[in-house]
């Protein structure tokens, strides 16, 4: 499980303005329409082209385990891409994005400060150029390290710093021990 990558789209998903498909069957012959035919959704699932027609009218109804995950994480990636993209548009240009977090945050600073680590519950309105940074590593593939890194950069300068108004010596910011993260475009 990763908690950035999967906090973050979860953000965007918030935006469809359609449910996702919930059976089996409805999942499949979206991604049938999607591919344009069943031997790409095979290849894609690693299952039989025989077993996605199967799906696709109906014979089949109630996947095993990790097929259903497979399928119900393909469709989420791949559902409504207009509205995902003027979501994440919008958050990197006008909106940002929300962090809401328990973790333990620390930081260091120049000797004779209280820098020691502690559990913070934080909910910090990230501006859009956080927002575009943080979305641009994911959809690069960033891993959850960098992703982490990028979150704690700008809890620095908009929570610790306040925009450049307090806290100027600060070098650099721990965030770890994460209880609870979700982000909200």
């Amino acid at each position: 499980m990763t908690l950035f990558g999967d906090g973050l789209e979860q953000a965007v998903h918030k935006a469809f303005t359609r449910p996702v498909p919930k059976s089996a069957g409805a999942q499949m012959r979206y991604l049938v329409k999607q591919y344009k035919g069943t031997r790409a959704v095979a290849q894609m699932l690693r299952i039989s082209q025989r077993t996605v027609e199967r799906y696709v009218k109906d014979q089949i109804k109630k996947p095993r385990p990790d097929l259903a995950a497979r399928l119900e994480r393909e469709v989420k990636k791949r559902w409504q891409p207009q509205i995902r993209a003027k979501a994440k548009e919008r958050a990197a240009t006008t909106d940002g994005i929300v962090i809401d977090t328990r973790a333990r945050l620390g930081y260091t600073a120049p000797i004779g400060s209280t820098d020691q680590d502690r559990i913070r519950h934080l909910t910090v309105a990230l501006p859009p150029q956080h927002a575009a940074r943080l979305l641009d590593a994911q959809d690069q593939g960033a891993t959850e390290q960098q992703l982490q890194e990028i979150a704690a950069e700008a809890l620095k300068e908009v929570y610790f710093q306040d925009g450049g108004r307090r806290a100027g010596s600060l070098e650099e910011i721990r965030f770890t021990d994460i209880e609870h993260l979700e982000f909200d475009l």
